[in-house]
């Protein structure tokens, strides 16, 4: 008898995973999206397992609760991003997996960032597991996670307070460095130059740049009388500058810090270009390893920003592809880029104009799903490639066929579906030759 499965989804991944589990000889029923009667058709007493992968959290949490409904014993498979959720689901609905593209994608993203020999990397506890592929083999091994030296903290919140980032950071800095310089040049003045006590040097100074200076020559020197009516006059305008930079602070939507976590790296850093549900996971991941990120989104009204803020991701607004772009995040003093916007093409140019601006730089580059470039491996001489889709896609038929995959991960030429174990060194996988996916692959 014909053991068979039901998907509901639009998505390219549900397309995928109906094409494996057909190309495996078992029958699917592929839904996009049902009604409770479809529903209840759809989910017989003979069905052994069924899949909700959607963007959409809701309706897919939606879709998860009506299956569970109406049988409790079916073997379930749910993608959430939200965490929270995911974990709820997975506390309240025991025959359900609850997994996300972005969750399975983010060690294999994260390994190459570091190391270009590395397949993947992920935390584990207080440790770094870092994997590779020697031979033809796996090879776990856990090692002890970088400890940040204590000046790297200060180093950064310095370097990223003297850089601007855009205008209105800008004006604040250049006005309350402005002010600051009259301030102290006034005050030299008057203690080095007119022998005035320290404590009414300072008092006059602070009234000068306040701009309510004396109103007479007190001093009887006529060069210290134009000094001061001049810086007056300029404090007028920092003061305007430094006012604007305030302002345009509080009121703005602010995804850099001048200070603080948020503090944009300058040197030591992976830049991130795209940050959709699988750009925020590799974010996190690298933050777990403790490597300094820096996010790059061309939307500002993305769905994710609010996400990234909380986070304390530093972004910046602008496309990755943009020379002016990347170097003001810092591209020739970042260990590597990764490019893993939901666009093949874009990805592309993004790695492209890196290699352009700072040759022999790491790129990783997320592919695979437009058919144009459906072969990722005739992009290996750009970088790392890693097809989200593809890796995804294993991983549910996998867990769907009972197989209870740890992770996936992929080279060149093979996926390695990895077991769960005890011993997160010890491996124990099967490996499949990338062209046996290719070609059960539906066109895109």
């Amino acid at each position: 008898m014909t053991e068979d499965y039901l998907v509901i989804g639009q998505t390219l991944l549900a397309r995928r995973v109906c094409s494996s589990l057909r190309a495996k000889g078992f029958g699917v029923t592929h839904l996009f999206k049902p009604s409770d009667s479809d529903l209840r058709r759809a989910v017989a007493p003979g069905l052994h397992g069924a899949a909700v992968l959607m963007h959409d959290d809701v309706l897919a949490l939606r879709y998860a609760l009506a299956i569970s409904h109406i049988s409790a014993s079916t073997h379930l498979l749910v993608t959430l991003f939200d965490r929270t959720m995911a974990e709820q689901v997975a506390r309240m609905l025991p025959q359900c997996d609850v997994t996300t593209p972005a969750d399975l994608a983010a060690p294999l993203l994260a390994g190459p960032c570091l190391d270009s020999g590395l397949t993947a990397a992920q935390r584990v506890g207080n440790r770094m597991l870092a994997t590779r592929v020697v031979d033809g083999r796996l090879l776990n091994r856990l090692v002890n996670l970088p400890r940040p030296a204590p000046w790297r903290r200060a180093l950064i919140s310095i370097t990223g307070l003297l850089g601007s980032h855009d205008l209105g950071t800008y004006m604040l800095l250049v006005g309350m460095v402005g002010l600051h310089a009259v301030l102290v040049a006034d005050w030299l003045w008057l203690t080095v130059g007119l022998h005035v006590d320290p404590l009414p040097a300072f008092n006059e100074a602070v009234r000068v740049v306040t701009t309510v200076g004396p109103a007479a020559d007190v001093h009887q020197n006529s060069a210290y009388a134009i000094f001061a009516s001049l810086a007056m006059l300029v404090t007028v305008v920092l003061t305007a500058l430094f006012t604007a930079g305030v302002v345009d602070r509080i009121l703005g939507r602010r995804l850099v810090g001048l200070i603080g976590r948020r503090v944009l790296p300058r040197n030591g850093h992976v830049v991130v270009v795209g940050l959709g549900q699988v750009g925020v996971r590799l974010c996190l991941e690298l933050q777990a390893l403790r490597v300094p990120v820096v996010g790059v989104e061309r939307d500002p009204n993305a769905r994710n920003l609010r996400l990234v803020r909380s986070l304390n991701i530093p972004t910046v607004i602008g496309h990755g592809g943009d020379r002016e772009t990347l170097k003001r995040v810092g591209i020739k003093h970042a260990i590597a880029i990764a490019a893993v916007g939901s666009n093949d093409l874009d990805n592309i140019t993004v790695a492209v104009a890196a290699q352009a601006v700072s040759p022999g730089l790491r790129l990783i580059i997320r592919a695979g799903e437009h058919e144009a470039v459906a072969e990722t491996r005739s992009l290996l001489r750009l970088g790392s490639i890693c097809d989200v889709t593809s890796l995804s896609a294993m991983y549910i038929t996998a867990s769907l066929l009972g197989h209870k995959p740890k992770r996936v991960l992929s080279d060149h030429d093979h996926f390695y579906v990895e077991r769960s174990e005890s011993d997160p060194t010890k491996s124990s996988y099967t490996k499949i030759p990338l062209l046996d996916i290719i070609d059960c692959l539906p066109s895109t």
